[in-house]
């Protein structure tokens, strides 16, 4: 369900439980601007990046009422809202908005909350030229990129955007596809608000599903883009942007192989890697979908076995979280055992974290599949040099000489 743009927390975009305001003037959910101080130690407010003397938070108890007297009001009406905004409105505001008056930003915010209303509304928007409009001021911070009021309306004008739904032979893809507006997105992306970022990146992840093409950004913004896609994809608070940053790297990884090099560049394999450990479910099949990729040249393999806790992170992942997991686990080992077949740091890595065990008992997996013959391969390939250890497992030696 969409919920108007203020009852959101800035840093999880999520609907507020229990807000409260910083001295900023700023309100957030409690537990998450709690974190940001105490457990990141930060020393700015997220949604504007200005510096704090004062950490102290304040319940806003207004905004509280506002937000269940909201949820109240949503969950005891069946009907949809209301769409009673003409085109005479829409086009009203947006002329307000083109004509660059001191009142752009409010202007923006209120079309937002208007847009937010219904999916008919959306749709009317989009057939009144509003899509046209709001590129237009995105693309104006590549023109004044020190104009304060240029970076706020270009951060309105995504937060519009942001709500806009995307299909592959919609108008608005081939208007967001421009390459002065994937440059002003991937800007913000770099230097926006933690909220404008959010925007940002769910706009890139609705890209991404109708098949866009990220050849342009990739070799505009370089390793600049990825290191801010790989900020995104390790924020721990932002759950939904760093979902969505996730995708976005499969998405140019899976189709761009020069992608991977700038990828690594940027540190990716050993950001991927330090995220494995506390990552939920869905967010570590993600991560190991990505180092698979970037295993797939010799740059990513290097920096994969030169990273300390590479082999023991995934390993542990391995039979642990879901058959999608332990599919690319394999994956990622028989690409880096096979092209470094000698690396004695590898063959006892693999043995004391555990990766040896793992692959043993994929071998009890009932029929056949590219996975287990993967796992049949390593084994085979390194057979020899683990069974000069003791902790060898001896229903591995059997299984060697049978197969010999």
């Amino acid at each position: 369900m969409d919920f108007p743009l203020d009852f959101r927390c800035p840093i999880s975009m999520e609907l507020m439980k229990d807000p409260v305001t910083i001295s900023t003037g700023v309100s957030y959910e409690r537990k998450h601007i709690e974190k940001w101080f105490h457990s990141y130690h930060k020393k700015t407010c997220p949604a504007t990046m200005q510096n704090l003397d004062n950490f102290d938070v304040t319940p806003n108890h207004t905004l509280k009422r506002l937000i269940l007297a909201w949820s109240t009001g949503c969950s005891s009406s069946s009907s949809s809202p209301k769409s009673s905004v003409k085109n005479e409105e829409f086009v009203a505001l947006l002329n307000a908005i083109d004509s660059s008056c001191p009142f752009i930003v409010s202007s923006l915010q209120k079309l937002r909350s208007i847009v937010q209303m219904s999916e008919e509304i959306k749709r009317d928007f989009r057939r009144c030229g509003g899509v046209k409009v709001l590129v237009e001021i995105v693309v104006q911070i590549l023109i004044e990129n020190s104009d304060f009021m240029t970076f706020r309306a270009c951060e309105e004008a995504l937060g519009v955007l942001h709500e806009l739904p995307l299909s592959e032979d919609d108008e608005t893809v081939l208007l967001l596809s421009k390459p002065e507006c994937v440059k002003a997105m991937a800007i913000m992306l770099q230097r926006g608000s933690a909220q404008s970022r959010f925007c940002t990146i769910s706009i890139f992840h609705k890209m991404a599903r109708v098949d866009y093409d990220w050849k342009y950004v990739v070799e505009d913004q370089g390793i600049d883009f990825f290191k801010a896609l790989l900020e995104l994809a390790s924020d721990e608070m932002g759950t939904k942007a760093s979902s969505c940053a996730l995708q976005v790297l499969i998405d140019i990884l899976t189709s761009s192989k020069k992608s991977r090099l700038k990828a690594i560049e940027a540190g990716a394999m050993c950001t991927l890697i330090e995220l494995l450990p506390d990552s939920s479910r869905s967010k570590c099949e993600k991560v190991l979908e990505l180092i698979k990729l970037l295993c797939k040249c010799a740059d990513g393999r290097l920096a994969f076995i030169e990273h300390g806790i590479g082999i023991a992170a995934i390993t542990k992942k391995m039979l642990h979280v879901s058959f999608v997991s332990t599919k690319n686990v394999v994956k990622i080992l028989w690409l880096v055992c096979s092209f470094n077949p000698t690396n004695i740091r590898v063959i006892e890595e693999m043995l004391f974290y555990g990766s040896v065990l793992k692959l043993e008992a994929l071998l009890h997996i009932d029929g056949g599949s590219s996975t287990k013959d993967k796992v049949v391969k390593l084994l085979k390939l390194h057979g020899s040099s683990w069974m000069r250890y003791p902790c060898f497992p001896c229903e591995l030696k059997d299984f060697l000489s049978l197969s010999a």
